[in-house]
């Protein structure tokens, strides 16, 4: 299958920070990466590298068949990019962006508004507002509308829906998803591990380093031990007992609920004495299926850490 980005040990430091060390990955042409981790694991110093803002200090990468610190010039007239922070001009009205920014690629809002008509038909209403005082979901809109304009063979969304509301965040990943019917390769970071279902393949990264790449259900389906969800009226004080039991694995907060692993192969009745003796007479534990979260955590090495 083509190749859209193929990086080779990318390295980048600011001073005595080591941002990326030796990320190599591939992207096929036409499908929806995703670049998964918390903030400050490096995703927006990688953004920067493949939109060609940023020089690696050493590793290669070749975007759509070019060098990317060769080829910059070429590259971006191919590229859309929609950054993390708001960046549009807030004075002009939601119309006066669109057709500026077709004009900056030398193309016409008519010419591709193929391409961006769904999207469109949620901004259209308030085509003659000012962009500053968009909603955030609209603010999304209209940027992605803005960066796809002169139709480009690559696009990327650095957390794109951070900030945003539930039902603008759904709304987005399903404009996404109707995108892939044009061929366009999109690559999205995001911290929401839940949007990471919604894409083809994800890199797990973290501290600047690769955890795992492969598709949402393999990464799932690699947590390595029984995974068990546990309740009780007072949440804090069963997480804190947890902590303290000899047989934990690992424990953390998840939801409304406990996450954790044992080493024993099921919940018994010496955890079930433990928790009486704490005065937690209340808990139910079962099993659970493991989500891409606790993959995460397991590849971070929290499964050794009882505290995190």
């Amino acid at each position: 299958m083509p190749k859209a980005i193929e990086s080779s040990g990318i390295c980048k430091s600011f001073g005595d920070t080591k941002a990326l060390n030796d990320i190599t990955f591939n992207i096929n042409e036409g499908e929806i990466f995703g670049f998964i981790g918390p903030d400050g694991a490096g995703k927006t110093t990688l953004f920067r590298i493949i939109t060609t803002l940023l020089l690696p200090d050493s590793g290669s990468m070749t975007i759509l068949g070019l060098d990317s610190t060769v080829g910059y010039k070429k590259l971006r007239e191919n590229m859309g990019y929609m950054p993390g922070r708001f960046s549009l001009y807030l004075d002009l009205t939601v119309e006066e962006n669109l057709n500026f920014y077709a004009s900056v690629f030398g193309t016409t809002v008519k010419k591709n508004f193929e391409l961006i008509s769904d999207i469109y038909s949620h901004i259209e209403p308030f085509r003659t507002r000012p962009a500053g005082k968009l909603s955030g979901g609209m603010k999304q809109k209209l940027a992605l509308s803005c960066a796809l304009i002169h139709r480009p063979r690559l696009l990327v969304l650095d957390e794109p829906t951070t900030g945003v509301d539930a039902v603008s965040r759904t709304e987005f990943w399903a404009l996404l998803r109707k995108l892939k019917q044009y061929g366009i390769t999109i690559v999205v970071s995001t911290p929401y591990m839940d949007e990471a279902m919604r894409c083809d393949r994800v890199a797990l990264i973290q501290d600047g380093q690769m955890l795992s790449i492969d598709s949402p259900q393999n990464v799932r389906d690699g947590f390595s031990r029984k995974l068990f969800s546990a309740r009780a009226g007072d949440k804090y004080r069963l997480l804190l007992a947890l902590r303290d039991y000899p047989g934990t694995l690992s424990v953390y907060p998840f939801g409304d609920s406990i996450h954790l692993t044992l080493s024993e192969e099921k919940p018994g009745r010496q955890l079930s004495e433990y928790l009486s003796e704490k005065g937690i007479n209340d808990a139910t534990i079962v099993e659970t299926e493991a989500g891409i979260e606790d993959r995460f955590l397991e590849l971070m090495g929290m499964d050794e850490i009882k505290n995190p």
